[in-house]
């Protein structure tokens, strides 16, 4: 019962250990086709993983482009108006200057006036308290001497009329007629002077009292609306200097502030050079990185394409071989 059973397992070992040159041949190609699969389905699984870097660096870096294209245009569009801005902010600053300028001189023509005014003003009106003084003291005394021809020396205050130069010709003229007269001597100087005379003399005097009253009043009248003048003159000029101050130093604080202005879109428009001038490389960067990528996967996709379909070709050869 034992001895077939070992024969069995002598004719099965040595049916399994005589193999044969063709199925040496056949088993060769079989672990060839498994070793083909096995490497062309890794290759499929890198490849995959590959492309995906591909796709995904693709849309990573083109979205990138996208975004830095539109923020170049936003910062080219930031600059033009930066520049704009700082255009108009130097023809407004120049107009301000300018205004500045005008009202200066304005400031310094009005108070050159306003000086020469003044000083007429107060030769005027000297001349004119001067004149008063003098005709109400020459009145006094023209009073008080009516009938004493004897005190013709007090007639001084009299005679310093003719010196002032608001009296008119006409009145220096009876001035002097008048101190011509008053100095002449009676004929007997031992005489009293008679009743005649001294009615012509009183006559004489009283035409000439009123003539320095009405010129006193006058003086007093023209003295009086000189002043109305130079206080109303003075007035303006105040006005106008009040003004133009007022304008100057609105002018001043507007240009001051617009040249604030127009530094800061200077350095804005000079940040966003800066910034344009650093995203267009970074753009440029990733556009070639983004061309060089494409390239490089067209390339390494096209190979895979050649080994698959060679890789293809040979199981199939081997397969029909089988």
């Amino acid at each position: 019962m034992k001895q077939p059973s070992v024969w069995l397992a002598v004719f099965m070992l040595h049916s399994a250990v005589a193999v044969t040159p063709v199925q040496k041949v056949i088993q060769l190609l079989e672990n060839m086709s498994g070793k083909g699969k096995k490497e062309k389905h890794e290759e499929q699984v890198q490849f995959a993983a590959f492309k995906q870097f591909c796709d995904d660096t693709a849309v990573e870096k083109e979205r990138a482009i996208k975004q830095a294209t539109e923020k170049i245009e936003m910062l080219k569009a930031d600059i033009q108006k930066y520049i704009s801005d700082a255009e108009q902010l130097t023809k407004e600053i120049a107009g301000h200057d300018g205004d500045i300028s005008a009202w200066t001189g304005d400031k310094k023509a009005a108070t050159k006036v306003r000086t020469m005014e003044k000083n007429d003003y107060d030769a005027m009106h000297k001349d004119y308290s001067e004149s008063v003084d003098a005709l109400q003291r020459a009145i006094a005394v023209l009073k008080k001497q009516a009938y004493d021809r004897k005190q013709a020396s007090s007639l001084a205050q009299v005679s310093a009329l003719k010196s002032l130069t608001l009296i008119p010709p006409e009145a220096k003229k009876a001035l002097d007629l008048f101190l011509m007269q008053s100095n002449e001597e009676p004929a007997d100087e031992g005489l009293a002077v008679s009743a005649p005379e001294a009615n012509a003399y009183e006559f004489q005097s009283h035409g000439i009292i009123e003539m320095l009253e009405k010129l006193l009043d006058k003086f007093v009248d023209e003295r009086t609306a000189l002043e109305k003048e130079e206080m109303n003159s003075k007035h303006a000029y105040d006005m106008l200097m009040q003004d133009l101050t007022a304008q100057i130093e609105q002018a001043t604080a507007d240009r001051t502030e617009k040249a604030e202005t127009k530094a800061k879109k200077l350095q804005s428009k000079a940040d966003a050079e800066g910034d344009l001038q650093d995203t267009t490389t970074t753009r440029d960067a990733d556009q070639k990185y983004l061309d060089d990528l494409k390239a490089t996967c067209s390339q390494k996709a096209s190979d895979f394409e050649a080994r698959q379909q060679l890789r293809t070709e040979e199981i199939e050869a081997i397969a029909k071989a089988i």
